[in-house]
């Protein structure tokens, strides 16, 4: 996890035009409104901020598997697949094979429950295979299979639930994020309110980053309620708030500089995918990385993040 000792308020939406910081270059909108113009547009009504909570179905209509393992791709166009296990080994993977031939590997809970998980690399041909540990720390394949994929909404894998970000209609990070989008205008408000939120309210948790295990999963309602957290933390919480205001939010995991981390991008539609880390230039915006802001001040970030070079992707979820 990156060093909290790099930011407090990398505002990267200061929409009074003190720092707007940068965007995609894949997805956005090189003719975006100025920040000025989007943060001002207060005509009308205030937007609604009732929330939107997708519910993944494993309804069972393709089912592919065995005895033990099922894989339901009911609703694959919607751009998740679900998995259950229940066999009996006790450490078991799932690794799915984008198209563009990204490689994700999770681990399986031991809950007897259907776990979800997106299919982020758009539409093509996904391999999904699930591991067994054999022992010596390797693993057999177990099920293999192989799913052509045709999402109808892009961005459904970043608007659903999944293991990673993980929320229902009653979780109360859910309801923390519609509070916080209450009374704004775009969803350039809500991420504005969420992500101040998160950043000024949420401690980093030094001894849990020391101590974190290996197939850490975060539990959004227990960083709310505690009020710290690790990256992986920071990203979900805010990820969950935003998809579930209708905000297509990516949670998105590699390497800033030399450490392994974590953070966000989310979609606003007047701008893109906002998921590169510039200084904005009146086009261009930024990834929004929630864990740099929640400490340290706007120079030092910054200097750390540059030129976005000090971030490298490697998944989404």
């Amino acid at each position: 996890m990156i060093p909290r000792k790099l930011s407090y308020a990398i505002w990267l939406f200061i929409l009074s035009g003190i720092l707007i910081c940068g965007c995609s270059d894949s997805g956005s909108n090189p003719n975006a409104p100025s920040s000025d113009n989007v943060s001002s547009a207060k005509t009308g009504t205030p937007r609604d901020n009732a929330p939107q909570v997708l519910i993944p179905e494993a309804s069972g209509s393709t089912v592919l598997g065995n005895d033990f393992i099922s894989v339901d791709a009911s609703h694959a166009q919607e751009g998740y697949f679900m998995v259950l296990y229940q066999g009996s080994n006790d450490k078991v993977k799932l690794r799915v094979l984008g198209p563009d031939q990204s490689e994700y590997t999770y681990l399986l809970s031991d809950s007897k429950d259907y776990e979800t998980f997106p299919f982020p690399c758009g539409s093509g041909n996904y391999q999904i295979q699930i591991l067994e540990n054999a022992g010596g720390g390797m693993y057999a394949v177990a099920y293999s299979t192989n799913l052509d994929v045709s999402i109808k909404n892009e961005f459904g894998p970043f608007l659903y639930p999944n293991q990673y970000v993980n929320f229902a209609q009653d979780s109360l990070t859910v309801q923390k994020g519609s509070e916080l989008a209450n009374g704004a205008y775009s969803e350039l408000e809500v991420i504005e309110n969420i992500y101040h939120f998160v950043t000024e309210e949420i401690s980093y948790d030094e001894e849990k980053a020391q101590n974190v295990s290996y197939g850490y999963l975060p539990i959004v309602d227990e960083t709310l309620a505690s009020k710290k957290g690790i990256c992986f933390d920071y990203a979900a919480l805010m990820s969950a708030m935003l998809r579930t205001q209708g905000i297509p939010t990516k949670l998105e995991i590699g390497y800033s500089g030399e450490a392994y981390h974590a953070w966000i991008s989310t979609y606003i539609k007047e701008i893109g995918w906002v998921d590169k880390v510039i200084q904005f230039d009146g086009k261009s915006w930024t990834l929004i990385d929630p864990t740099l802001a929640a400490g340290n001040n706007r120079e030092s970030v910054k200097q750390y993040i540059g030129d976005a070079s000090n971030y490298v992707v490697k998944y989404s979820y």
